[in-house]
C-alpha cells in the first residue's frame, strides 16, 4: 500500500534534528498529438512516476526523490535528504500547518483515460483539416492532455491523495502573401476530461481561426509612442502574471529581489484594479485542490482597490513571515524542488462594457492576444509582445494593425486604469520559474483601459 511505503520514509527522516519531513508520491501521465499540414507530425504518450522526499533541520532542507519502490531504495533516498537537511541546518521557525486529510478524485465529466487514442488522433487531424482555406502557408492543430495523481504524508499528520486533469485544443493558422506571414491562433483549454474537445465546435473553431490569420494580412504598421491602449484579457494576464504575480513569489521578496517588498497596505494602482491569485477555481487550467506540500489552495488577494494586500506562500516563506501558507508551493514534478508559484491569476472584472471603453478614447490601439512577455520583479518593468491590434481614433474602430510591443512600469499603468471591463476570461498555460520548473497556470482578466508604451510593428 503506497501509504505504507510513504510512512517508511518519514520514519526513516524523523528524528536526529529533523523538526520537518514529507515524503510525495507522483505519477504524471501525458499525451500529445500535433499535426501539421493534414499529417501526424508528432505522437507522445509517456508516464513517469516516483517519490519527492524532503527533510528539515530549522531553516534548512534535504530534498531527494527516488523512482524506485523497493524498501532499499526509499530508505537510501530518505537517508540522503535527511543528511542533507543536518549539513544544511541553520536556525529557523517552525513549519506550521493543519493536517489534511482525504482523497480528492478530479472532477470531470469524461475521462481522458477511456476515450481511445484514435479518436485523440482523429480529432486532431479534423482540426487541423477545418483550417484548410486558400492563402494559408500552413497549419497545425494539437491535443494535450495531462494527468497527475499525488499521495502525501507529512509529520504534521497529513495524509491526503488527489488527482489534476487538463485538457487543451489548439489550432495555429499562417497565412503568407507577397512575403509577408501573420498567424493566428485559438483554442480551449481547462482543467477538464475530453467533454472539453467534445464540447468544441471543430470545424468553426478552425474555419474561424484560419480567417483571422488571412485578414491579419490586410493589418497596418502600428503607432509608436504614449498612448491610450485597452489590453484584451489575454494581454491584461500577462500584466497580472509577468510582473505583479512574479513580484508577489515570497521567495523573492524575502530575498528583498522583489519591487513589491515592504509595499503591503500600499497604493499600488487605481482603485479599479482588484487581482488575485486563486488556486481553488474549479476549471481553471491552473486549478490545483492542494500545492505539492500538501496545503489546500485558496484565493488571495495581491490587490484590492488599488491597495496592495500580501505575498502568495510555500511553507518556508510562511514560516518565514508568520503568515499562514497560501497553496503556493508547487513543483514541476516528483524529482525536482518546490518554489513559490502562482496558479491562477488574473484582475477581476468591473462594470464597463468594450464598446463604453472604445468611445472614451479618442487616439489609441485595441490589444488582441499576446504572443509572448518578459516580467522585472526586480525593478518593476513590463513588456508584452502583442500579436496583432486595432486603432482607435474617436471612439470608433477603424483599422487593423500589425504585431507591436506593450512596454512600461507595472505601477505607472495600473496607476492610469481608468476603465475595467464586464468580460473576464482566463486562458492557460505553463510558467517556469525563470527558464526551467515548468508548472499548468492560467492567467487573465478582463478588458482594461490604460496608459502604456507602444513600440515594434
Amino acid at each position: 500500500m503506497m501509504e505504507d511505503l510513504l510512512q517508511l520514509a518519514l520514519d526513516s527522516m524523523s528524528g536526529q534534528g529533523v523538526d520537518f519531513c514529507d515524503a510525495r508520491f507522483q505519477r504524471i501521465s501525458d499525451l500529445s498529438v500535433r499535426t501539421l499540414d493534414g499529417r501526424l507530425r508528432q505522437l507522445s504518450d509517456r508516464s513517469v512516476s516516483g517519490l519527492a522526499l524532503r527533510a528539515r533541520c530549522g531553516g534548512g532542507w534535504g530534498i531527494s526523490s527516488c523512482t524506485s519502490l523497493d524498501r532499499d531504495s526509499i530508505l537510501a533516498a530518505a537517508e540522503s535528504a535527511r543528511r542533507g537537511a543536518l549539513s544544511a541546518r541553520r536556525d529557523g521557525p517552525a513549519i506550521e500547518a493543519p493536517a489534511q486529510r482525504g482523497r480528492h478524485r478530479a472532477k470531470v465529466k469524461i475521462d481522458p483515460r477511456s476515450v481511445s487514442l484514435e479518436e485523440k488522433v482523429a480529432v486532431t487531424m479534423d482540426l487541423d483539416n477545418a483550417q484548410y482555406q486558400d492563402g494559408l502557408v500552413n497549419r497545425s492543430a494539437s491535443y494535450v492532455e495531462e494527468i497527475r495523481e499525488n499521495t502525501l504524508m507529512n509529520s504534521l499528520g497529513t495524509q491526503i491523495s488527489w488527482e489534476e486533469v487538463r485538457s487543451r485544443l489548439r489550432a495555429m493558422s499562417i497565412a503568407g502573401e507577397g512575403g509577408r506571414l501573420e498567424r493566428y491562433y485559438d483554442g480551449p483549454d481547462a482543467s477538464a476530461g475530453f467533454e472539453l474537445v467534445r464540447d468544441t465546435d471543430i470545424d468553426a473553431l478552425g474555419a474561424s481561426t484560419a480567417a483571422e490569420a488571412i485578414r491579419s494580412l490586410a493589418a497596418t504598421r502600428p503607432p509608436s509612442g504614449m498612448m491610450t491602449a485597452i489590453s484584451d484579457p489575454m494581454v491584461t494576464g500577462l500584466l497580472a502574471h509577468e510582473v505583479m504575480g512574479h513580484a508577489s513569489e515570497a521567495d523573492e521578496v524575502v530575498k528583498n529581489r522583489s519591487f513589491l517588498s515592504n509595499m503591503v497596505g500600499k497604493k499600488v494602482g487605481s482603485e479599479l484594479v482588484t487581482l488575485v491569485d486563486d488556486g481553488s477555481l474549479i476549471g481553471a487550467h491552473g486549478y490545483i485542490p492542494f500545492d505539492d506540500e500538501g496545503t489546500p489552495s485558496s484565493r488571495n488577494a495581491l490587490i484590492e482597490d488599488g491597495v496592495y494586500k500580501g505575498y502568495i506562500h510555500d511553507l518556508e516563506t510562511a514560516s518565514q513571515m508568520g503568515v499562514r501558507p497560501t497553496g503556493n508551493g508547487r513543483a514541476e514534478s516528483f524529482s525536482r524542488r518546490s518554489w513559490v508559484r502562482m496558479t491562477n491569476t488574473f484582475i477581476e472584472g468591473g462594470d464597463c462594457s468594450l464598446e463604453e471603453m472604445i468611445e472614451g478614447v479618442k487616439y489609441g490601439v485595441l490589444c488582441e492576444k499576446m504572443i509572448n512577455g518578459m516580467e522585472d520583479p526586480v525593478g518593476g518593468g513590463f513588456e508584452a509582445k502583442v500579436l496583432r491590434g486595432h486603432l482607435i481614433e474617436n471612439g470608433q474602430v477603424t483599422g487593423l494593425l500589425r504585431s507591436f510591443t506593450l512596454t512600461g512600469r507595472a505601477l505607472e499603468i495600473l496607476g492610469t486604469v481608468d476603465a475595467v471591463g464586464d468580460d473576464l476570461r482566463i486562458d492557460g498555460g505553463y510558467c517556469g520559474k525563470g527558464i526551467e520548473d515548468w508548472v499548468p497556470v492560467s492567467s487573465g482578466g478582463p478588458h482594461i483601459r490604460a496608459r502604456m508604451i507602444l513600440g515594434g510593428g
